[in-house]
């Protein structure tokens, strides 16, 4: 059976899969990213939008030579060190897309304003978007704007949509991970998490040299699927809500496979470790907004790393594992004390509303 089927194989086993949301209500927990949102996605959405492009349930669908792609931004406060809702939104858009080894091109923003919004913070956060869209080489050609009254909404809300050339012989998924491939990720973790955290204060901690890393990725994605083929990068992925943890534990499901770390090799910063400490939370599970996951072929992981680290965006680029034959389906991470533990997927978020 050649890679192509397997990979298809494994998406239709995880179609039949009949998962059953319990909770009558919404709670924060489904829009988290973690077992709760995933609970949400398979049994609401995809049993009533169900097709082969969405199945997948990647960062967006790729048909022929074409790639798209849909999010919504709801972060507090709308402003924090190193960035804002405005640039979160564009750069957030664009990785979608170059997680799909697309070309980012096109993008939508629908803006839901609160009224007595200040058109100063309006103003500030469209030449934000502006800006991030220039640095990423796209355009902003379309988009909508409602006002909902007052307590209504919490300031503004954006929803964008991308669209970008892809090249359909990628073949990026992730179900396409193979015992020996090495997991690569493209800087230190949990940096955007911990900042918009803080900026909200009542916390008492204070990191005054902690920036959000929100970043586009699509010139250090197209500098990767360069340097390895194409073909030879099996899965990438931004390590957004949920953290690197949820994106390998999918990965380790769709594709059957197990997926072990080695916590030394994992870069956190120390102001993220520190803050983490405090908090009670680990940083595996802390969303970035400018880093991603490449599960690329073991022969392909010394050019890999090269041409992330030879980019600005992926200095910090290391690898933090392998994919292994069993167990299948889980995370396995081998602590600095010489154990092993298993990293699960959280069922809600200790961080909620950080995108």
């Amino acid at each position: 059976m050649s890679s192509e089927e397997q990979v298809l194989e494994r998406i239709e086993r995880a179609r039949r899969r009949k998962p059953r949301v319990r909770e009558e209500l919404i709670t924060l927990a489904h829009g988290a990213g973690g077992k709760a949102t995933r609970t949400l996605i398979e049994a609401v959405f995809l049993e009533s939008f169900r097709n082969p492009l969405l199945e997948p349930l990647a960062d967006g669908a790729v048909d022929g030579g074409l790639a798209f792609t849909t999010d919504s931004y709801v972060v507090t406060p709308l402003f924090f060190p190193g960035g804002d809702i405005g640039d979160l939104a564009v750069n957030g858009t664009v990785n979608d897309l170059a997680m799909c080894g697309a070309r980012p091109a096109y993008l939508s923003a629908a803006f839901i304003l609160e009224e007595g919004f200040p058109i100063a913070d309006l103003r500030r956060i469209t030449e934000s978007m502006a800006a991030a869209a220039r640095a990423a080489g796209v355009a902003v050609v379309t988009g909508d704007t409602k006002v909902v009254q007052r307590g209504k909404a919490d300031g503004c809300y954006i929803t964008t949509a991308g669209v970008g050339m892809a090249d359909p012989a990628a073949g990026l998924s992730a179900s396409a991970a193979e015992p020996g491939d090495a997991i690569i990720v493209s800087g230190p973790i949990g940096e955007h998490g911990v900042t918009v955290m803080l900026a909200r204060g009542g916390l008492g901690i204070e990191a005054a040299d902690l920036v959000s890393d929100t970043a586009p990725l699509n010139g250090l994605t197209a500098r990767l699927l360069e340097a390895c083929d194409g073909g030879r990068v099996r899965c990438l992925r931004d390590a957004t809500r949920g953290g690197v943890a949820t994106v390998l534990n999918e990965v380790a499901g769709y594709s059957e496979v197990a997926v072990v770390l080695e916590e030394d090799a994992i870069p956190v910063r120390p102001a993220v470790r520190g803050a983490c400490e405090l908090l009670g939370i680990d940083p595996l599970y802390v969303a970035c907004e400018g880093r991603m996951i490449a599960v690329v072929d073991q022969r392909s992981a010394g050019a890999a790393l090269a041409a992330l680290r030879a980019h600005p965006l992926g200095a910090g680029a290391a690898v933090i594992g392998r994919i292994a034959e069993d167990p299948p389906g889980l995370v396995l991470l081998k602590t600095a004390f010489g154990g092993t533990r298993i990293v699960d997927v959280l069922v809600g978020d200790p961080l909620p509303r950080i995108c």
